[in-house]
């Protein structure tokens, strides 16, 4: 369980699914629809729905590229997040977010992969809470021109490293879509 004392709910994080970031990601329309279903969940449950967005030089605010995609549509009560930086809770307001609403224990989904997820995870692990990554929602581009392995390596691989990773007093790990069940922080 959490190390943050009093925080007993779980938050949905779904972490920069805007249009410049998904426009080339790998298995996008899977991804996209498990997202959904995710945030589908999360809502019928009344666990609360958290929303990052990522802007950078790429991801001019306000702009095409900086907005979410279509497909996700996140209510005027659900948060949301402004970051610059891989790591969803640097430099943000995303702490006092989750403190506000007594969150503890974060279900993690997303892009990419190999930046803003892996960023955040080990974030939240550091700063106390249960991080579970959602290991077929989450995704990243092919940037196997600059040396990465292969896009589906890379998810591979961080849902490997994820699902054994540990903390003292905290919960890691990686659920598929179909096996999130909000309220429920550890793999069955």
């Amino acid at each position: 369980m959490t190390t943050l004392t009093d925080r007993t709910k779980t938050a949905l994080l779904v972490v920069d699914v805007q249009n410049g970031v998904m426009s080339s990601a790998h298995d996008r329309s899977s991804v996209l629809a498990n997202i959904v279903t995710l945030v589908d969940k999360a809502r019928a449950a009344g666990t609360e729905v958290v929303w990052v967005q990522h802007t950078s030089a790429e991801l001019p605010r306000d702009s095409e590229q900086w907005a979410y995609v279509p497909e996700l549509a996140r209510r005027e009560a659900e948060p949301l997040v402004h970051k610059e930086y891989g790591d969803s809770f640097e430099a943000t307001n995303l702490e006092a977010v989750l403190a506000e609403r007594g969150v503890g224990s974060l279900v993690v989904a997303g892009a990419q992969t190999d930046a803003c997820i892996r960023s955040t995870l080990h974030g939240a692990l550091a700063r106390g809470y249960d991080a579970m990554l959602v290991s077929d929602a989450h995704t990243t581009e092919d940037l196997s021109a600059y040396g990465a392995p292969p896009p589906g390596q890379v998810i591979a691989h961080t849902n490997m490293y994820w699902q054994y990773q540990t903390a003292p007093g905290r919960t890691a790990g990686t659920l598929t879509t179909e096996e999130v069940e909000f309220g429920v922080t550890t793999p069955a």
